[in-house]
């Protein structure tokens, strides 16, 4: 059996929702021997019961869930106020881990999966989640095109009003701020947001059509994140600036 990572969970409130029981008491016990508080739920209204009774800081939910699935589960959360979901989906089902994303998930690990690199990804997602509480430790405030954006405290805000953002759209407008006018290929995105070396590019994919629809003003004629065909996406504030 695969050591689990220990310490890092700080106490961190995890909700494990799953509906097979041998797999949540594994992710359980690797969630726990890590320092997580964790809470099981085994269906839906459950998963959604247990939320509002103790709100957790980050959901590992299973997609094909019995009755309410997990992408309903994952709109109902979300209803509630922002909260991070890494995804649980069958190998090779690419249409529903695009459909995770959509409604919302900052990650997503398939079956069969390692626990270990399971809790990885928990703790990967919590930090960036996290405020910075050092205001020394924290980057500076970027802004461009009506967009400002505060890594530390975790804020974004268009022209005035904050931008309801997962952690990943949040990572992935921060990145294209920091690096205007520069064309990245999805490969380069994927190594610089998400930290993956390899994976399912649909997932940039589907994070800048999430992202476009919170910062463009049309989202069918982006002036901002720009298709670079061939290539992949840039960050172009200039046009809108001149405007």
């Amino acid at each position: 059996m695969e050591q689990a990572p220990t310490g890092g969970g700080a106490g961190a409130r995890v909700l494990v929702v799953d509906d097979d029981p041998t797999v949540a008491e594994i992710v359980t016990g690797y969630l726990d021997r890590a320092g997580y508080v964790v809470d099981r739920a085994g269906d839906g209204p459950d998963a959604l019961a247990r939320a509002a009774a103790h709100r957790p800081d980050l959901v590992v939910l299973d997609l094909m869930l019995p009755g309410m699935d997990g992408l309903e589960v994952c709109r109902r959360m979300r209803g509630q106020g922002p909260v991070p979901v890494i995804m649980l989906t069958a190998r090779g089902d690419e249409d529903d881990r695009i459909l995770g994303l959509e409604v919302g998930a900052d990650d997503y690990v398939t079956k069969p999966f390692s626990p270990r690199e399971l809790v990885l990804r928990v703790g990967s997602v919590l930090r960036r989640a996290r405020p910075v509480a050092d205001a020394s430790a924290r980057s500076d405030v970027l802004g461009a095109a009506g967009l400002v954006v505060d890594p530390g405290a975790r804020k974004a805000v268009k022209r005035g009003v904050e931008l309801a953002l997962t952690v990943r759209e949040f990572d992935l407008l921060s990145f294209f701020l920091a690096h205007p006018g520069r064309a990245f290929t999805r490969e380069e995105l994927m190594r610089d947001v998400w930290g993956w070396d390899f994976g399912d590019l649909s997932t940039v994919t589907v994070h800048v059509r999430r992202l476009r629809g919170k910062v463009e003003d049309d989202p069918a004629r982006p002036r901002l994140i720009r298709t670079v065909w061939g290539v992949g996406y840039r960050f172009d504030p200039a046009t809108t600036e001149e405007d």
